[in-house]
This record gives structure tokens, C-alpha cells and sequence, in this order.
């Protein structure tokens, strides 16, 4: 049993790395999972995960169920040696790993989401190429504000206080970076991404994946999700199928998940899954502690925990 409260985090896009699932304990399940994952998205997986070029892991069709299957294994491993989590949440994709161990869906049913979830993002990208940007130093009112006279470029991940993505046309995201930089931005770093995610380019694949959700069953959460469009526990399948619909068109509030995680302090967010991306900025929001279970290793993990 617990001996502290603890809660899973589980990283999104942009944390897949060649290697990303070496370091996860053997699951008896997690080579079946693999054999359906490379069915659903008709891509090698397995080779991808050990020795795919960054460019090669860039292509969400294949980050989106790499990752997922991550998370779900370090959830799931944390989980069998005892650590018993008050609430999850997870980054954009990451979200649908929080609610596979949250036994909202099957890991199965997830998977398959999921790749579908990529394939419909990926039309979407061909059909409307855009991209994002990081921009430091600067909070998401002041961007918001700066941005609103610049066409088809959106605020899309508040994730910390200082650090907020933008997303929209390539050219317009680039516009709008010289005019948060006038602002005061510290930088604005362009991210190696496919395309304008969670923003109103996405909504034709919103709608594709609203319709697929309606056919998915969908079961109250046995853990509180604290989810993306929604940063606030619930358990209520209804509430968390609204949530998940939205959530490719809607920006990711991710400073507003870890305040939320305040009310259960104190408390030490596991970051489960590959890096250590969500542990940083976790780690600029008060009252609220962070680890990485890669970072940290299981065992160590597990004993500061459970004492």
C-alpha cells in the first residue's frame, strides 16, 4: 500500500526516442500489444523503437502508439509493485494511457483509438500543413494578447508558468514569433512537428475522432483523471468522453493539471514513461514534487514511496 500520496503523469509527442521501450520490465503482454499496434498503424514498430531516426519517430503514426504503449507499461509496472496512485493525467496522448490503467477502456481498445487517433492527425497535416513553437518566458494571457492580431495561429499547451505553445500555419506561427519576441519573449524555439495540433486546423480529424468515440464504450473511472480540456478529477465516463472528444482542437492546460494535483499535497508526481519532460515542469509549480521513474530508476522509486 502507499505510503504517500502519489499520482501518475504520462508524456505526450515529443518524448519518443529510439530505445523508449528498453528500459520497461518485461510484460507478458506487451509483445502482443506490440504484434497489434504495427496491425492498427501498418507500421514496423518494433524495428522503429530500437532504431528509428529521429525523423522516423517524428511521423505520429508511429510516436502516438509507441508512447502510448510506454506509458501503459511503466503505469502498469508501478502499479504491480505496489504503488497504488490517488489520480493520473497525461500530456495530450498521454491522456490515453491515464485512462487505460484508469480501466476506463481496455489497453486494447486504447491502442486501437490511438492509431486511428494518429492516422486521422496525420490526414489532417497533409491536408493543412502547419507546425508549433515553445515560448519562453512570457505567460499565456500576455501571449494570448499578442498573437490576437496575427490570423491562424492559436495558444495550444499552456504547460508551465514561462513555457506555452503556439500552433498554427507555419507562416503565421512564424509571424507570430516575431511578435512575441517584440513582447518580451525570452525565445521562441520552433518544435520538430508534423503539424498544427490542438488547434482549430485539427478539426476535421476531431470530427473523424468524435465519431469513432461514440462507438467506444467507455466505463467510470476506477482512479481519478485529471484531464486536458477538463483539469479537474473526475471519474464519470460521460464527463470523460466529452473531455477526450474535444480534446485534439483544444489546447492542452497543462499548468492548470499540475495545480490541480495540489489538493491532494502533499504529493509526488511519477512521471511514467520515457524522459523526464513532465518532472521539469511539474517541478515549477509549487507544493507539487516530481520524479522520473526512468530518471529515478523502479527500485529506488518504489522504496521512497512505499516507506
Amino acid at each position: 500500500m502507499t505510503h504517500m500520496n502519489a499520482a501518475f503523469i504520462f508524456p505526450g509527442q515529443g518524448s519518443q526516442r529510439a530505445g523508449m521501450l528498453d528500459a520497461v520490465p518485461e510484460l507478458d503482454s506487451l509483445d502482443r500489444l506490440l504484434d497489434a499496434a504495427e496491425a492498427f498503424s501498418g507500421r514496423e514498430l518494433r524495428y522503429l523503437a530500437h532504431e528509428g531516426t529521429p525523423h522516423q519517430l517524428a511521423d505520429t503514426r508511429v510516436a502516438q502508439p509507441l508512447l502510448y504503449l510506454a506509458d501503459w507499461a511503466w503505469g502498469t509496472t508501478l502499479v504491480d509493485l505496489g504503488i497504488r496512485p490517488v489520480a493520473l493525467a497525461g500530456h495530450s496522448l498521454g491522456e490515453f494511457a491515464a485512462l487505460a490503467l484508469a480501466g476506463v477502456y481496455s489497453v486494447e481498445a486504447g491502442l486501437e483509438l490511438l492509431c486511428e487517433r494518429a492516422r486521422l492527425m496525420s490526414e489532417a497535416t497533409g491536408d493543412r500543413p502547419g507546425t508549433m513553437a515553445a515560448v519562453l518566458g512570457l505567460d499565456t494571457r500576455v501571449i494570448s494578447d499578442a498573437i490576437a492580431e496575427v490570423d491562424d495561429v492559436w495558444v495550444a499547451n499552456d504547460n508551465s508558468p514561462g513555457q506555452v505553445v503556439i500552433s498554427g500555419a507555419r507562416e503565421a506561427v512564424e509571424r507570430a514569433g516575431d511578435v512575441l519576441l517584440v513582447a518580451g519573449a525570452r525565445r521562441v524555439v520552433p518544435l520538430d512537428v508534423a503539424g498544427a495540433f490542438h488547434s482549430p486546423m485539427m478539426a476535421r480529424a476531431s470530427e473523424g475522432f468524435s465519431a469513432l468515440l461514440d462507438g467506444v464504450e467507455l466505463r467510470d473511472a476506477a482512479i481519478p483523471v485529471i484531464q486536458n480540456t477538463r483539469p479537474e478529477p473526475t471519474t464519470t465516463a460521460a464527463e470523460i468522453r466529452t473531455a477526450l472528444s474535444s480534446q485534439m482542437v483544444s489546447p492542452v492546460r497543462w499548468s492548470e493539471t499540475m495545480r490541480a494535483f495540489a489538493r491532494y499535497a502533499p504529493i509526488t508526481l511519477i512521471e511514467a514513461g520515457p524522459g523526464s519532460v513532465l518532472r521539469g515542469l511539474a517541478r515549477r509549480v509549487p507544493e507539487i514534487d516530481a520524479v522520473s521513474v526512468e530518471e529515478t530508476g523502479v527500485q529506488a522509486l518504489v522504496e521512497e514511496v512505499l516507506r
